[in-house]
């Protein structure tokens, strides 16, 4: 099972990942996206599921329209884990 962050880990994810904000309780960071329009907004969250097949963990989504809101936390282990960081990571690299 993966282990949670420590507070010194938690505190490095604002440089870390700097477009991702931590949640006010720390277990999980959150991210939201605005695509051109609906059909670039699916196009992007199908990339995501790809990516977080392969990886083995799953966010916490939903779509409006052109938007996409990501939250990842593990639920497992009741945080945030490097599982989070590793999916975060990956999702910016789609928007490279």
């Amino acid at each position: 099972m993966p282990t949670r962050l420590t507070d010194a880990e938690r505190a490095t994810l604002a440089t870390t990942l700097p477009d991702w904000a931590l949640r006010d309780d720390g277990l999980a960071i959150h991210r939201a996206f605005q695509f051109k329009d609906f059909s670039a907004a699916w196009g992007f969250m199908a990339r995501v599921a790809l990516l977080a097949e392969h990886l083995g963990h799953h966010p916490d989504w939903s779509n409006v329209w052109n938007k996409v809101e990501i939250t990842l936390s593990t639920h497992d282990a009741g945080g945030l884990t490097g599982n989070d960081v590793a999916l975060a990571k990956a999702i910016d690299g789609l928007l490279d």
